[in-house]
């Protein structure tokens, strides 16, 4: 489970070039606008990523002007994205540990993120989208979400040999299919499982790429996870004619394990499926390398790269800050 709100050190302090009140104040490998003298170097504070959702509270008030959302479902908060503030960029929200309750004692790496209040902000679903749920997405399967470099330390992948791919702008979609060639189709979104119905943009996929007669080709059991877009797909981004998937993870259920790199590759090439594309990149930078233009359309910036090594049994996400900026 991701951690919105966690309690974590403050590495620096730069200075704001463009602003005489404020300050940057560098955590992990993230960057926020602060009010001149609200932290030091070595303070331990509340960090809440972007992609927090805040509620009302009068002390997060101070929010209201750039932040507060209005959900469909008529819930209200405030979000937090990418900014810039005076040509700055700032990345989430630092807040002194006076924010907690008087009672509560927490150290480095304690998540807050219920004492807070937060959760995740998460863009409302399209009626394409939406479906009739069989239940939650299946234990047996991993979900799709990568962790963002940021929040890791660096000696998880250094020196490691890695390769990059695009990450797409759309909706993770996962396939799955158990008992071989008398098993029966899964169809999952992010975090639920979905009944056939004529409508269902993930199913109409399944449909599109006949992938029940694929997988019980395989005759095991295995799960394809990709990016589905196009038409209808979080304002179709690509500018695509059709719904398409582009598949970056096979997971063997039996086994428990992402098939490496190599077998995955032959094994969506034989069903004759689209890989997410490829990218070269360096990586001494990620989110230097995750700035560019997309593969799939030249003309919009690439959402960012995702890192893996040859096993995929380390995977990162760098995601392009220019990318934020402009689409958040």
């Amino acid at each position: 489970m991701r951690k919105l709100a966690s309690i974590r050190k403050v590495d620096g302090i730069i200075p704001h070039d463009n602003a005489d009140t404020l300050e940057i104040a560098a955590v992990g490998g993230w960057q926020v606008v602060v009010k001149k003298d609200s932290f030091k170097t070595g303070d331990l504070a509340c960090f809440c990523e972007v992609d927090s959702f805040l509620p009302i509270k009068p002390e997060y008030e101070f929010l209201r002007k750039g932040c507060f959302k209005k959900m469909p479902d008529g819930s209200e908060g405030f979000r937090l994205k990418t900014i810039k503030l005076r040509g700055v960029l700032s990345q989430g929200l630092l807040l002194p540990l006076s924010i907690l309750p008087p009672t509560v004692t927490v150290g480095e790496g304690d998540d807050v993120t219920e004492l807070l209040g937060v959760t995740k902000y998460e863009k409302p679903i399209p009626a394409e989208l939406n479906g009739e749920v069989l239940g939650a997405m299946p234990s047996f399967v991993p979900k799709t979400d990568e962790e963002r470099i940021q929040n890791l330390d660096p000696s998880l992948y250094a020196g490691k040999t890695l390769y990059a791919t695009e990450k797409l702008d759309g909706t993770s979609v996962t396939f799955y299919l158990k008992g071989g060639v008398n098993g029966t189709l899964g169809v999952c979104g992010r975090n639920w499982e979905y009944k056939e119905t004529d409508n269902n943009t993930y199913w109409r996929a399944a449909r599109q790429y006949e992938l029940e007669t694929k997988l019980k080709l395989l005759d095991g059991n295995i799960a394809l996870q990709g990016e589905l877009i196009g038409h209808g797909i979080q304002g179709n981004y690509y500018r695509l004619a059709k719904i398409e998937v582009y598949f970056f993870t096979a997971y063997d259920i039996e086994a428990g394990r992402r098939l490496p790199r190599p077998e995955f590759v032959n094994l969506i090439d034989k069903l004759g499926l689209k890989r997410v594309p490829d990218v070269e990149a360096k990586t001494t930078n990620y989110l230097e390398e995750a700035n560019g233009m997309s593969t799939l359309n030249p003309t919009v910036e690439r959402e960012g790269l995702v890192f893996r090594d040859e096993e995929n049994t380390i995977s990162l996400k760098a995601v392009s800050n220019l990318y934020l900026l402009k689409n958040e």
